[in-house]
């Protein structure tokens, strides 16, 4: 099982992930969100990310200035585009900037799983998420999981992540019933809101590895 931990904002946590095996590091450049960091702070970290550590750029309808500002400055492995990309820009962000592109799909019911066949074809990983509830300020990181039984027996034809309400306690379960062999997780490893704890990000590592 490959852990993705978003929304680190320190260097303390951000070791405590790496140490305790996470396969990707997620920093968030939305400014809304309680787990923002800016550019500047995001290099620091990303500079103490070991090579082998995918670092991953979330961000939302950025256009080309903001995200050739981050790529810039900070040494990233992937974009995740969290917004309302259409699959044309998809294809933009990969040829401007040659970095694997995640795509996050949110779902709540059914229905929503068709945006997957749309985005699929061409970007290089998809999260599926939660969708955010109405009038939620950001688009993910609200600690609240969808059916899995949606995804029970579903395959793709590129390699996908599994997010939305995830916890040391219910990740294993998650992954049985989806098939996810990723897993993302970010508020629910916080002591308080946009901070995380070392040790929920290890119980959730070794929860998920296990």
């Amino acid at each position: 099982m490959d852990v993705k931990i978003c929304g680190l904002t320190d260097a303390d946590n951000l070791r405590a992930a790496v140490d305790a095996g996470a396969r990707y590091i997620g920093l968030n450049f939305v400014e809304k969100s309680p787990r923002y960091v800016t550019v500047e702070r995001a290099r620091a970290l990303a500079l103490d990310i070991p090579p082998a550590v995918c670092k991953v750029a979330l961000v939302v309808d950025a256009d080309d200035s903001r995200l050739d500002e981050i790529t810039d400055q900070v040494p990233i492995d992937m974009l995740q585009l969290h917004g309302h990309e259409p699959p044309e820009r998809v294809r933009e962000i990969k040829a401007r900037y040659g970095l694997p592109v995640m795509k996050v799909v949110g779902v709540a019911e059914a229905s929503d799983l068709d945006e997957i066949a749309i985005y699929a074809p061409v970007a290089d990983q998809l999260l599926i998420d939660t969708k955010p509830p109405k009038g939620a300020d950001i688009p993910g990181g609200n600690g609240i999981a969808f059916d899995w039984q949606l995804l029970q027996g579903r395959r793709w034809s590129v390699p996908w992540m599994l997010a939305g309400g995830l916890t040391a306690d219910n990740v294993a379960e998650a992954a049985r019933v989806t098939g996810a062999r990723q897993v993302d997780a970010s508020s629910s490893l916080e002591r308080e809101r946009g901070v995380k704890d070392a040790g929920l990000i290890a119980a959730f590592l070794q929860a998920a590895q296990s």
